[in-house]
């Protein structure tokens, strides 16, 4: 048995995972925003899995003060993390940037996985086997240090793809800096049926059960633990190549010295 805990995982791609990885007998930790959807899917996800091993955490991961509040309550409850799923993710939002000043996709998208991961290292560094898995998309675009900032207006469209490419980068320098885990980005696949999706653009392409397979399979197939470093396009089926920038030591060791320095000022 796993402890597995899967962000954003009170509807769509992570909701389905979550009841997948339940049903295979795993405890499983879910996240969400909303405390009465949260004890929903709890409860859905016990009654439909026969697992009573479901936790729920709040946290609104615009917020980094929120962020850290998790970090704590988990660390405080568990002395060790199997697998962490980033999947919590937004593409529209009423507000365009948070508390900070900082675009909303960046903030959710990279920023808060980059903190809560960190921030949960000693526990993750507990398991036999850690696993992190990170949201990524088809939609990768290059990264402009001041739109990071928040210095600069972009598109919906733009911003999600600046900070879905964002957290490929640091997932690639994640598992060069942590060897001894396996850390993975995935396009779960694109135009999935999730609210995500349906807001965004309108329609979807395949069924959101497509997107949890392969969470599921990069959660806890043996055979991808080796796997660490690389990114999985589930429009393709297989393992492929990101965007160049994914590889541009340069232009990763400048990503990540910025975050240090928003997350610290």
């Amino acid at each position: 048995m796993k402890t597995i805990f899967i962000t954003g995982s009170t509807d769509g791609v992570g909701k389905l995972t979550a009841l997948k990885l339940a049903e295979s007998g795993h405890q499983i930790l879910v996240h969400g925003r909303n405390p009465e959807k949260l004890e929903q899917t709890i409860s859905e996800i016990k009654e439909v899995s026969g697992n009573d091993k479901v936790r729920g955490f709040i946290s609104d991961f615009s917020d980094f003060r929120s962020v850290k509040k998790i970090i704590a309550e988990i660390s405080n409850e568990f002395s060790s993390i199997d697998i962490l799923i980033n999947n919590a993710g937004v593409f529209k939002s009423s507000a365009q940037k948070n508390q900070d000043s900082l675009d909303l996709r960046f903030a959710v998208n990279y920023f808060a996985p980059y903190l809560l991961t960190n921030g949960l290292l000693p526990i993750l560094k507990s398991s036999d086997a850690p696993r992190v898995i990170n949201l990524s998309s088809a939609a990768q675009s290059s990264v402009s240090i001041e739109a990071l900032k928040g210095n600069e207006p972009i598109s919906n469209n733009e911003a999600y793809a600046q900070s879905k490419l964002a957290l490929t980068m640091w997932s690639f320098a994640f598992a060069k800096a942590h060897p001894n885990m396996t850390s993975i980005a995935v396009n779960p696949g694109s135009l999935l049926n999730t609210n995500m999706v349906k807001e965004a653009y309108g329609h979807h392409w395949s069924s959101a059960d497509k997107g949890a397979n392969i969470l599921y399979e990069l959660a806890i197939s043996e055979k991808h633990k080796e796997s660490s470093g690389k990114y999985f396009d589930n429009d393709k089926g297989d393992f492929n190549i990101p965007h160049s920038d994914a590889y541009d030591e340069e232009k990763i060791i400048r990503l990540i010295s910025e975050t240090k320095e928003i997350l610290n000022s």
